[in-house]
């Protein structure tokens, strides 16, 4: 029999689970609300699935779902998104998230409160004309030139240098017309964050935080961009929608003998340790097992990684002890379980 558990969409500020009616249907799913204190998870019964290994065009069908419930409750309420495949094992746990998450989930919510996000897309209209012009820059241009007339002919190695220069000139202008973009649309948010450029046609894929009463503003200034330099680069916008790339919440378990490990490795053999005291044995190790300081050493960069790899992990427990308002990490594993689940917005 597969697992079941709780699905988690979003948090919202509510202090009572009739806020909605107890369920409703949305999306093909019953979309319930389980609250804590002034604060309530939107969530939906379902099978347990770990989305690392679900096949893509499954999980896209699931992350248009994910959004489809999330674009549901906004017109009503400002939810947090929380990250896509987050499960809770039943309703207790649920209650557990939103407790422990509760000072970090109340910071939020008048950040997201009649405000939205806009993502913005901007490619070249005719990458290849574009391409050709950056192939008739000067200094592109004249060492082609060298390279047709002299008598050793083009190498591969002239080839390679030619495509470094030839991107090196597209994302100069790439980077002017970005600077461009910013500058006009910045003004008009309240934040905006850089995503990854899928590809040579992108000239900037960008997320603005808007306040719900400037998107008619936001508009006018992608429009006025799009009169301005339609021949150059074709522009799409993406919303209105949840403060995903600035506010998604993620949940992380953490697991007692990973911690142990952890702090085994990094030399802490005391059944508690404080944040600082975290930092110095592990500033203790990096100083004893760092490759510059051990070139020959056999197995050196696992070591280091090793070191590094447990200091992150006590640094996430130390957050989830931080949470909850307890300073000090304790590593004995029935107190352990009271700080096994951390809150925090994804980076």
């Amino acid at each position: 029999m597969e697992k079941q558990g709780k699905y988690i969409y979003g948090i919202i500020a509510s202090n009572s689970e009739n806020s909605f009616d107890r369920c409703w249907i949305m999306a093909n799913e019953r979309i319930c609300v389980i609250a804590y204190r002034d604060i309530a998870a939107i969530i939906s019964d379902s099978e347990v699935v770990d989305y690392t290994h679900l096949r893509k065009d499954i999980l896209a069908k699931q992350l248009v779902k994910h959004q489809m419930i999330i674009e549901g409750i906004m017109p009503q309420y400002a939810i947090i998104p929380m990250r896509l495949g987050t499960f809770a094992i039943d309703e207790a746990e649920v209650k557990d998230i939103l407790s422990k998450g509760y000072g970090l989930i109340k910071k939020i919510i008048p950040k997201i409160i009649d405000k939205i996000e806009i993502d913005l897309v901007a490619t070249w209209s005719d990458f290849t004309s574009v391409l050709k012009e950056a192939g008739e820059e000067k200094e592109i241009k004249e060492y082609k030139e060298g390279l047709l007339s002299s008598p050793k002919g083009i190498t591969v190695d002239d080839q390679v240098k030619i495509g470094f220069m030839l991107k090196k000139a597209l994302d100069e202008k790439r980077e002017k017309y970005a600077l461009k973009i910013q500058d006009a649309l910045k003004a008009v948010g309240i934040n905006y964050k850089q995503h990854e450029l899928m590809d040579d046609k992108m000239v900037v894929n960008l997320a603005f935080l808007i306040e719900k009463a400037k998107l008619k503003e936001f508009y006018a200034k992608v429009e006025d961009l799009n009169t301005e330099i339609k021949e150059l680069l074709n522009f799409r916008c993406i919303g209105p929608l949840s403060a995903y790339s600035f506010f998604t919440l993620e949940i992380k378990k953490i697991q007692f003998n990973e911690v142990d490990w952890a702090r085994k490795r990094l030399g802490i053999l005391e059944d508690c340790s404080s944040k600082e005291g975290i930092k110095i044995a592990f500033r203790k190790q990096v100083f004893i097992s760092h490759p510059d300081r051990n070139p020959d050493k056999p197995g050196i960069e696992k070591e280091y990684d090793e070191i590094t790899r447990s200091y992150n992990m006590l640094l996430e427990y130390a957050q989830a002890c931080e949470q909850i308002g307890q300073e000090n990490l304790i590593f004995n594993e029935d107190e352990f379980q009271k700080n096994a689940i951390l809150v925090k917005v994804r980076e």
